[in-house]
C-alpha cells in the first residue's frame, strides 16, 4: 500500500475531466459492538468502547474500499484543535477504486 499521491495523481492525467471530481473519503477511528439493548439505551454522555486504542493508526476509506493508513494529528497552528490525518501507507489507485 505504498503509492506515491503524485504517481497514483499521474495515472489519471491532468487533462482527464475526472481528475476535479471531489470524492468523500471516510476515517475510521474504531469499531464499537454494542448489544442491542446496549445500543437502544444510548444517552448523552454514554461512552462506547472500541476495537483500537489511542495511538492506533486510522484507516481511511473510499466506500468500502480501504485506501490509505495514517495518525491522527493536531493541525499546528490551527486555533480551534483541527484534526488532520498524517498518511502513513496509502494504496495503488492507479488502477481506480
Amino acid at each position: 500500500m505504498a503509492e506515491s499521491p503524485t504517481r497514483a495523481g499521474e495515472a489519471l492525467g491532468a487533462d482527464n475531466p475526472f481528475s476535479q471530481v471531489s470524492v468523500e473519503i471516510m476515517v475510521s477511528v474504531g469499531t464499537a459492538r454494542p448489544s442491542i439493548r446496549d445500543l437502544l439505551s444510548l444517552k448523552p454522555d454514554a461512552i462506547l468502547h472500541l476495537d483500537r486504542k489511542v495511538n492506533d493508526p486510522v484507516e481511511l476509506f473510499i466506500g468500502d474500499k480501504l485506501i490509505a493508513r495514517g495518525e491522527l494529528e493536531e493541525r499546528e497552528g490551527s486555533p480551534e484543535a483541527e484534526l488532520v490525518v498524517r498518511l502513513t501507507e496509502v494504496a495503488d489507485l492507479k488502477n481506480g477504486i
